[in-house]
């Protein structure tokens, strides 16, 4: 690591620069530990030695100036162990563990082999794989039963699907993801649940638990269509209200649309929304038409398509759809496709949790969401 170079590169371009010195000095320090773990310096030979080096590995770290790419030094004899980064971060022992129970439970392809040998993990025996499930499951539970602490002024509910393994078959189930906007505007991920069915019975219990565990102060519930989420709204939140997201919406009525009307009924509906006369007005149209589902979608879902109305008018490009939980959902997707076909519930469940608990970290340490009227 040359200083000067390094000073050249700071001055010329400083986020470069910056990385470029993170990088040097997180290398120096591995190599600092290589030194008192191995008891001897690299080719030195003395009796204290305890391994012998056996070159390096590329792992990446994520740091506030981009990813860097540092050189992890290698033992023979033994596990290198370092500060800067555990032996596998949360999420890639979540990952791993996936992958790992996939291959020993025979779920595994030729392409799930490649990535376990790939990894170096092809010598994991179950053993090692439940020691890690069950820490991780710790981890993840101690997430999910944590309590709330603040005010949750605004719930927003969505889903995205996966396959899991059931005996001979494999089936596709929902994992529903909770998160809000606290009342000092930053985000939460407030809890997860796997379901192959959105009842009101089921959302009623995810609610109640929800409550059990602090939630207060929910006013608005921002979601899709299910009539499950609207009913259990009612109950468990007195005086909420409940939003239908805008993009289900539109959604649902393009579905009773042919194709060659759609870009035209999609114009009505962004020119109508916000506005309860033209969104009726709409749907008379429609009806008038000849597409009288789709007339009928709009007027079954207008009572709640106009709740973001009644909050501050900053907040509500926010409320009125559940683009904030569909983008964790669309992360969560991105970070877990490699596994293809999980195991079994459990294993998806540990997954879908350490990452949240990652997205959770950068929500509440990040910027605020929202700023609100207190402020």
């Amino acid at each position: 690591m040359d200083p000067l170079a390094l000073i050249e590169d700071y001055l010329s371009d400083q986020e470069n620069g910056m990385k470029n010195l993170i990088t040097g000095f997180l290398n120096q320090v591995m190599l600092a530990e290589a030194l008192q773990q191995a008891g001897a310096a690299q080719y030195e030979r003395t009796d204290a030695r305890k391994a012998h080096r056996n070159g390096y590995k590329d792992r990446s770290l994520k740091t506030r100036y981009g990813e860097t790419i540092l050189r992890k030094p290698q033992f023979r004899e033994l596990p290198f162990e370092t500060q800067v980064f555990g032996r596998y971060a949360r999420v890639e022992k979540a990952l791993v563990n996936a992958i790992v129970e996939s291959y020993l439970q025979g779920v595994s392809t030729r392409k799930i082999q490649e990535i376990v040998s790939h990894l170096g993990i092809d010598q994991l025996s179950p053993a090692s794989v439940s020691r890690m499930a069950k820490n991780l499951d710790d981890q993840v539970q101690a997430f999910f039963l944590r309590p709330i602490e603040q005010a949750i002024p605004y719930l927003f509910v969505d889903a995205s699907y996966y396959k899991i393994r059931d005996g001979a078959r494999y089936v596709t189930k929902a994992v529903l993801v909770v998160a809000g906007v606290r009342d000092d505007g930053y985000r939460e991920i407030l809890g997860a649940r796997i379901t192959d069915c959105e009842n009101e019975e089921f959302w009623s219990g995810m609610f109640e638990e929800l409550n059990e565990r602090g939630l207060t102060g929910v006013q608005l519930v921002v979601s899709d269509g299910h009539t499950g989420i609207q009913k259990a709204t009612e109950a468990a939140f007195l005086g909420a209200s409940w939003q239908m997201c805008q993009v289900h919406c539109t959604r649902a009525v393009l579905r009773n649309i042919p194709r060659k009307h759609q870009k035209e009924v999609v114009e009505g509906l962004k020119e109508a929304y916000g506005n309860e006369q033209r969104l009726q007005e709409l749907a008379d149209d429609l009806n008038a038409g000849g597409y009288r589902k789709a007339a009928n979608t709009i007027e079954r879902f207008l009572p709640g398509l106009m709740s973001y109305t009644a909050f501050p008018k900053p907040h509500g490009k926010r409320l009125r759809t559940t683009n904030m939980v569909e983008r964790v959902n669309r992360e969560l997707k991105r970070r877990t496709k490699v596994v293809g076909v999980f195991p079994n519930e459990e294993s998806l469940l540990r997954l879908v949790g350490s990452i949240l608990m990652d997205i959770n970290e950068e929500w509440v340490t990040g910027r605020r969401y929202l700023t609100m009227e207190k402020e």
